[in-house]
């Protein structure tokens, strides 16, 4: 299984991104997918997940109201649409896929996780 993470880059405070990640190799479909994010000299912290049916979400406080998690099962990729981003949001974003389950919180529970992509907010 491979994920595949892009759509980072550099925007201003208050500026949008959208992430997406490409998940090979297995049946999609039945993977728990979640963001997670870590930013210099930080413990990687949860960001948000989506559940392989699409009807579970769950997101940090931090970023509440401002992200969205969404997967298109057909092509095999899950998004993060990110909205108005803030300078404390500058972090590498991971994607990971948690076979069968649903316990997006806890990092050590997902099978499978991507390179990363950047993402710098500046102020």
């Amino acid at each position: 299984v491979q994920l595949q993470a892009s759509g980072g880059g550099l925007v201003q405070a208050g500026g949008s991104l959208r992430l997406s990640c490409v998940i090979s190799g297995r049946t999609f479909s039945r993977y728990t997918m979640g963001w997670f994010r870590q930013a210099p000299g930080k413990e990687r912290e949860f960001v948000a997940a989506i559940s392989w049916s699409g009807g579970a979400t769950n997101y940090s406080d931090s970023v509440k109201d401002r992200f969205t998690i969404s997967r298109y099962n057909v092509k095999n990729t899950v998004y993060l649409q990110m909205n108005s981003l803030k300078p404390e949001d500058t972090a590498v974003y991971y994607c990971a896929a948690q076979n069968n389950i649903y316990y997006p919180l806890h990092a050590g529970l997902y099978d499978y996780w991507g390179q990363g992509t950047q993402v710098t907010v500046s102020s």
